[in-house]
């Protein structure tokens, strides 16, 4: 296992569609490794693949640090597909590891089905809630190259936007 670099806001690989994943085996098995131990130093919930620089549609996610009693655990999904969102939406802060210091509220549904594979090659569906389903959608964004700051309104946007500048200034 490897802790991979996360790239941050900015990189070109977020804001592109990624590829979807065609050979399941032992490097797409060591990536989802290396995937979750990124994540775990990171201190996050959820990493895609974009964020460590790989334009391919796998997230891991692992809510156990938010709460011991979640089930699952623990997941990775490889070409993960929102095929039903529940049409009642929730407001929740967010942040992202690719935007450390950035945190804003947003609204998602609260509730997801969500298909895909295992790393194995294995058909997956997930129906989930809450933190769990939040966490989903926030990574399959990423895969679509979607930020969370697209999910707010242009005022906000533009203010995460120059706050990330700001942060950008300090870290040089």
């Amino acid at each position: 296992m490897a802790i991979r670099e996360i790239v941050l806001m900015g990189d070109p690989v977020l804001r592109k569609e990624a590829e979807e994943v065609t050979e399941f085996g032992p490097d797409l098995a060591s990536l989802v490794r290396d995937m979750f131990e990124t994540m775990y130093h990171a201190d996050g919930i959820g990493l895609a693949a974009p964020q460590i620089g790989l334009s391919t549609r796998v997230i891991v996610v692992d809510l156990r640090r938010q709460n011991e009693d979640i089930e699952p655990h623990r997941v990775a999904l490889v070409n993960p597909v929102v095929t039903w969102e529940d049409p009642t939406t929730e407001k929740q802060s967010e942040g992202c590891l690719s935007m450390p210091g950035l945190e804003e509220i947003v609204e998602r549904p609260i509730a997801v089905r969500v298909e895909g594979k295992d790393p194995e090659g294995n058909d997956l569906l997930i129906e989930a809630d809450e933190l769990f389903a939040r966490a989903l959608q926030h990574e399959i964004d990423h895969v679509n190259g979607v930020l969370f700051i697209d999910r707010v309104s242009p005022l906000k946007r533009k203010m995460l936007n120059q706050k990330w500048k700001k942060l950008e200034a300090e870290r040089e």
